[in-house]
């Protein structure tokens, strides 16, 4: 039998993939997260659509239909970022990480392990929630204006702004999820990491958004997790915007965060005492 993972990885990850499809807090998120995501998709949609022929002077890089797609994308952004934190933090929530190391001594692959299984979990999601919000989306915009994707019924074309929103959705979801159970496992609390992200995304960063504008720099704001976030979603759509990179190196930002405190995490548990 061909794998892609190695041998000696596959009993942790079928341990981690387990945990994440049969623990309760799985199933709600997965049950509830489409729902969520499509409603609000389809509200944001409605509003932003016009009742007659699109505005080409419209504010987003693509149409009124991903005004929605927008909406699902944060909706499974939160989500994720949920599902890495209650991912990571649990085996301290329920002091089994003494335990589990027992069944999985080391402590490399245990990692490796939760963290593939999570953003893996996290791109499934997110691409479930990208085709059921656009696909909603796209029939509010289609019956209200008689439009899809901002062209006429006789004219579709699918731009490739719209594939940059796909594919930076998909990248974000997966990097906060990441984000999510890095900050669990480096805090050792999922209290703590959600403490610190609900607290970073809604106090400090905006607050540094203010003084990097206030001192001159707002340049210094793109390198930041929530500023590169939007602008890799974004896909072009704020051009002008001083805080926000363009969307290429917004992803290298996103990963560069993703990539530190996945290893400041994996480092933390490596080296400290259970």
């Amino acid at each position: 039998m061909i794998t892609i993972l190695p041998a000696d990885l596959m009993p942790n990850v079928t341990s981690e993939f387990r945990k994440a499809v049969t623990m309760p807090r799985g199933r709600v998120l997965a049950s509830t997260i489409g729902a969520v995501a499509l409603i609000a998709s389809i509200v944001a949609t409605r509003i932003a659509t016009p009742s007659g022929p699109p505005d080409p002077a419209a504010r987003f890089a693509t149409a009124p239909a991903t005004i929605g797609l927008y909406a699902g994308l944060v909706t499974v952004v939160l989500a994720a970022a949920c599902f890495g934190v209650l991912s990571g933090g649990a085996e301290y929530r329920y002091r089994t990480m003494a335990v589990t190391m027992l069944f999985a001594p080391d402590r490399d692959r245990f990692t490796a392990a939760k963290f593939l299984v999570t953003g893996c979990c996290a791109l499934v999601a997110a691409a479930a929630v990208e085709l059921i919000t656009l696909a909603g989306s796209a029939t509010v915009e289609l019956l209200t204006s008689g439009t899809l994707f901002g062209v006429e019924r006789d004219k579709i074309t699918v731009t490739a702004e719209l594939f940059g929103v796909l594919g930076g959705g998909l990248l974000t979801v997966v990097c906060w999820s990441l984000l999510g159970v890095g900050a669990s496992i480096l805090l050792r609390s999922s209290t703590g990491a959600f403490a610190l992200l609900l607290g970073w995304g809604v106090l400090v960063e905006p607050l540094l958004w203010l003084l990097a504008h206030g001192f001159g720099i707002p340049g210094v704001a793109t390198l930041l997790p929530l500023s590169a976030t939007v602008a890799t979603v974004a896909a072009g759509a704020f051009p002008d915007n001083d805080f926000l990179a363009p969307a290429p190196a917004a992803a290298v930002v996103l990963l560069l965060w993703t990539t530190g405190i996945g290893v400041a995490s994996w480092w933390s548990l490596r080296t400290k005492d259970l």
